[in-house]
């Protein structure tokens, strides 16, 4: 039993891992391709390779997202009483899983609007600004730094479209399974404690900041007049990307908190 845990282990590891590496490897490797001289013949061959590149950027999200599922329930089945051990014990029930996924859902619509990646322009028409053919889709192979190409663009209507680029695509997957965890561990924690005292704290700071990052640019926009709208949205753009990746270690730290926590009250309790 023990042999088969640890084999278990590995198996998890080892596709949280190599998805991970699969990612930075398609980088990498699609920038050496891109930079080759591109002529009207090879057009059709980069463009096929953008494709193949988002197919296999897919799967290695998958290998990630079920080696982290199996990882879950793993340390969840031992029933040790370590903050690990919570977190993935408080977030496989039926509520958790609900909260969960309609976080995800959300938080990822919301990250899509705010980072780029879905588009809503009214005061623009596609087909006759940009000359676009609507609905159309196509990949920009080329070109720009590891992790910025290929873009997908999508014109889904006259004012609705994609714009896909690699490194915002994996941030929103990472941010958005990391703000679900830690609002499914916090509901299923409030309900566990029936404390606001603690847990209510760490809600309050990280509601807007560290739940919702890219919320900041959102709200300070609000402030903004409209002749400085263009120079606060490049400005806004690049401190929104540093808050992110400031904020993911936080994310990160959070639910250990959270779950430390629950575990303080429950030995309090008994």
């Amino acid at each position: 039993m023990k042999t088969e845990t640890t084999k278990g282990g590995q198996n998890d590891k080892k596709l949280i891992i190599l998805g991970f590496v699969s990612i930075g490897i398609l980088f990498l490797i699609y920038v050496r391709f891109e930079y080759q001289e591109i002529t009207p013949d090879a057009v059709q061959s980069i463009e096929r390779l953008g494709t193949a590149f988002y197919i296999l950027f897919a799967i290695s999200i998958g290998m990630i997202g079920v080696g982290l599922r199996k990882f879950q329930k793993r340390v969840a089945a031992t029933g040790n009483t370590t903050a690990l051990s919570m977190i993935c014990s408080n977030t496989l029930g039926s509520k958790a899983k609900k909260t969960f996924v309609i976080t995800f859902i959300v938080y990822g619509i919301f990250f899509s609007m705010t980072s780029g990646i879905l588009v809503y322009q009214p005061e623009v028409v596609f087909s006759y600004h940009y000359g676009a053919d609507v609905p159309s889709a196509h990949v920009t192979p080329c070109c720009g730094p590891p992790g910025y190409m290929p873009k997908f663009v999508a014109y889904l209507t006259e004012h609705i479209g994609i714009n896909v680029v690699p490194i915002n695509l994996l941030l929103q997957i990472i941010v958005s399974y990391l703000v679900a965890t830690n609002t499914a561990l916090a509901v299923n924690a409030i309900a566990i404690t029936k404390k606001t005292g603690g847990l209510g704290s760490i809600g309050a700071t990280t509601g807007l900041f560290i739940a919702c990052p890219t919320c900041v640019g959102s709200f300070l926009s609000l402030f903004i007049g409209a002749t400085s709208a263009v120079a606060f949205t490049i400005a806004i753009t690049e401190l929104q990307t540093l808050f992110i990746a400031i904020t993911v270690p936080i994310l990160i730290l959070t639910p250990f908190i959270i779950s430390r926590k629950i575990l303080k009250s429950q030995n309090t309790s008994a």
